[in-house]
């Protein structure tokens, strides 16, 4: 029989705990002591390298799950089903409703109080799918827990992905469905939608950055907004909600296509709005917004500008347009008040 590898003395009663969640006895329990450790707890082996493998293996297993589940399915919509189920607002929810949060190693208090205001949250909400994202963003490290844990009973079980799927669904569900996903409108699909009925082209452009997928919208040709992540899928979600926001007060449209503009009265133009996103950013450790005129035409006596704006927040930059203005300074402005929006819409603020 093999010997069971014990963990470290003051990880006993978290792993223990965390087992009886995840209903397996591991083997070796030091792979899920090592599962429960953030990088920033610098005195052992922390999540990363398990993340690695649980990204994957969830992903694989939520494909092979879809593939049997939806025979004849385009690929596409499978491919937004599986993102739907191991979006970091999915994945983080799991860690709160297991109570998996709880049993976090780390040396960042910081990153306390981001789980805490999570957390608070979300408890109490029903159970209903949430297909995209809710009013306060899901700190990404309840997300990665969720995938290491997974990758640990996954290397435990000597890579045995049908059983890792026996043993991990429980913790997934409600796994959102076909159903679902189309019963809450697509952000992307609601561009295409917006843009088609006013006669206008749309054009979603990727690139990777280093470990950054980034997706820029463009309408008519014209940069509109654009969002990076680590997963394409999320990118094309995020730079597809904020150019929705943009559109929708530039062509003057209200009801279904501002549905994701929650808490945002209609006032597009944030009095100071430069100023504002400045203090912001320094509030939140975020560097510097960028500004670049995109467009300046007509004569000097009729100038006309339009300014974008970037800033780099933890989890990827965010990039937005403005409106037209006379004066570059109103045309920042504008822009900067896009971007307030955007942040608020998309549970930065």
């Amino acid at each position: 029989m093999d010997r069971t590898v014990q963990p470290s003395p003051e990880m006993q009663q978290s792993v223990a705990a965390v087992e009886q969640i995840v209903g397996y006895d591991f083997r070796n329990k030091r792979l899920l002591e090592e599962a429960l450790t953030h990088s920033s707890y610098s005195e052992s082996p922390s999540y990363q390298r398990l993340e690695f493998v649980g990204d994957a293996a969830l992903g694989l297993a939520l494909s092979n799950y879809f593939f049997l589940a939806y025979p004849g399915v385009e690929p596409g919509t499978l491919s937004l089903l599986r993102s739907a189920n191991v979006s970091t607002e999915k994945l983080a929810r799991v860690a709160v409703r297991h109570g998996l949060y709880c049993h976090l190693r780390h040396n960042a208090p910081a990153l306390q109080d981001k789980v805490r205001e999570f957390t608070e949250a979300v408890t109490g909400e029903d159970e209903t799918p949430l297909v995209y994202r809710g009013s306060v963003r899901a700190p990404k490290v309840l997300a990665d827990m969720v995938e290491s844990v997974a990758a640990a009973v996954y290397v435990d079980l000597n890579f045995d992905l049908e059983k890792l799927w026996m043993k991990f669904r429980r913790l997934l569900e409600p796994i959102v469905t076909l159903e679902e996903v189309q019963g809450q409108p697509q952000p992307v699909t609601m561009l295409f939608e917006l843009c088609q009925k006013h006669g206008k082209h749309v054009d979603i452009k990727h690139w990777r950055d280093e470990a950054k997928s980034i997706a820029s919208v463009y309408v008519d040709g014209v940069f509109v907004a654009s969002g990076s992540s680590e997963q394409k899928e999320i990118a094309k979600l995020d730079a597809a909600k904020i150019a929705l926001l943009k559109l929708s007060k530039s062509l003057g449209v209200s009801g279904r296509s501002t549905e994701f503009i929650a808490g945002i009265d209609g006032k597009f133009q944030i009095e100071e709005a430069k100023q504002k996103l400045h203090e912001l950013c320094d509030k939140k450790k975020w560097p510097k917004p960028i500004y670049t005129i995109e467009k300046d035409e007509g004569p000097s006596h009729e100038k006309r500008f339009v300014s974008s704006v970037k800033i780099a927040t933890a989890d990827g930059v965010l990039c937005i347009t403005g409106d037209e203005r006379s004066r570059i300074k109103d045309a920042d402005n504008s822009a900067a008040s896009s971007m307030i929006c955007a942040l608020q819409e998309s549970g930065y603020i």
